[in-house]
Parts: C-alpha cells; structure tokens; sequence
C-alpha cells in the first residue's frame, strides 16, 4: 500500500502506574476508513487519545504524514490536520450550534468543510444554529460534535464511539452520511462497539484486546469466529 498518513509503532500509552496499551503497531492510508473493535476497556479510547495528543507518548511512536508527533500537544496535532469526534461529544454548552461548529474552524485549515458545507450535510443544524448546543437532541449534538471535526478541514478524522447512546434511526442517518464525509479523499477512524456497522463502512480491522492488538484484517474478509477470538481472548 502507499505510505501511511498514520502510523503507530510500538505504541505503549499509561495513566500514571497504570499501563492501557501494549505496543501497539497500527496504519492508516489516505482515503482509507479504518474499523477499531474491542470490548468496554480494550483501550480504544486510549489508542485515539495518545494519537491526538491528549496522553504524553514516547519518541517515535506515532507518525503523521511520515512526520513523529508522538510528542506534540493536542492543538499542535489538531493544526497538522487531524480531528476528532470525541465520545459523549463534549460540546460547549454555553454556545449555540454555529458557535460550537465555528470553533473547529479556529485551526484555520483551508478545505470543503464551511459552515454551508455542514449545514447541508445536516440540514436541521441550519435550522437550529442559533440554540444553545446542548439543548439539542442526543443525535444531532453528535451531529454538532462532527461538523465541529469538519470545520477543521483534516486530513483524517477520527470517530470515538459514534452511535453510543443513540436511537437506530439516529445512528442509521449518521452513518447514512459518512459516504458524504470521507468521500473528499478524508482518511477516517472508527471506533465502534458495532461491530457490524464498523466492518460494513471499513476496509480494514483492528480488534483490540487488553490493550494489544489481536486482530488484524481486510473487513469483507474477517470471519466472525476469529472476531470473537480476539474480542474476547479466546484461544
């Protein structure tokens, strides 16, 4: 495959004693979706924290476009072209709906992604840009949470927990419209305890297990014997 726009060698990650990742060695390439899978405490949550940043990491553990941001700070990360949904969406409540999409775009990135460009692809965000963020339903405050990502125009986006807590007509739009999202040559991660929904929008897998990797594959490809092998660790 050509070079990776991410990549992780040996990535090991802690919270203080305790250690959540085990040399985890993962790619990405441009364009690409890429399916993360484990169950509740594998470390895919960690895994997308010390990529963007918010965990410390060692020297040469994570590469960006063939470049070690291992060690930058999180808005260091973000003004390279990487975004994140992050889980429970975490909006500013104090601001409206356009405020909080307006505050991805503080990275300054040139790209697709405009306020019009979000308000079509989420068409009820027009209608209600000027409420309070956290006055909206559960849906379309996760709907918020990715124009917000969009708004910064990256390279690749990543997607923690997508449709946690969300209603199946909710989580069917959502994904209904990722085709919309990646479609402009975006790499995208995503990590998702559906795994059905995760294999169906992904060309490849990484299943995580206790913090280490043990599953790796093509989507199509993968049974769902050997995911539930390395989803739960059985030998």
């Amino acid at each position: 495959m050509p070079d990776p726009i991410l990549q992780t060698q040996g990535l090991d990650a802690h919270y203080n004693d305790f250690q959540a990742l085990y040399g985890v060695d993962m790619h990405v390439g441009k364009g690409e979706v890429l399916a993360i899978i484990g169950a509740n405490g594998a470390g895919k949550t960690t895994l997308m924290r010390s990529i963007t940043g918010l965990l410390g990491n060692g020297p040469g553990q994570i590469s960006y476009h063939g470049e070690d941001i291992s060690q930058l700070r999180a808005d260091e990360v973000a003004w390279r072209g990487l975004a994140m949904v992050p889980e429970g969406r975490q909006l500013f409540p104090s601001l409206s709906v356009r405020e909080n999409l307006m505050i991805g775009a503080q990275v300054g990135r040139k790209g697709p992604w405009t306020l019009e460009a979000v308000y079509k692809l989420f068409p009820i965000l027009d209608e209600r840009k000027d409420q309070q963020s956290t006055s909206l339903s559960g849906g379309q405050q996760q709907m918020v949470a990715i124009g917000r990502a969009l708004m910064a125009n990256p390279d690749l986006i990543l997607f923690d927990e997508i449709s946690l807590g969300l209603a199946p007509i909710i989580i069917k739009d959502i994904y209904d419209a990722l085709p919309g999202i990646i479609g402009e040559g975006m790499s995208a991660i995503i990590v998702e305890q559906d795994i059905s929904k995760a294999l169906s929008v992904s060309s490849r897998v990484y299943c995580l297990q206790e913090g280490r990797i043990s599953l790796e594959g093509a989507s199509d490809t993968v049974s769902r014997e050997e995911i539930s092998r390395a989803y739960f660790g059985i030998e």
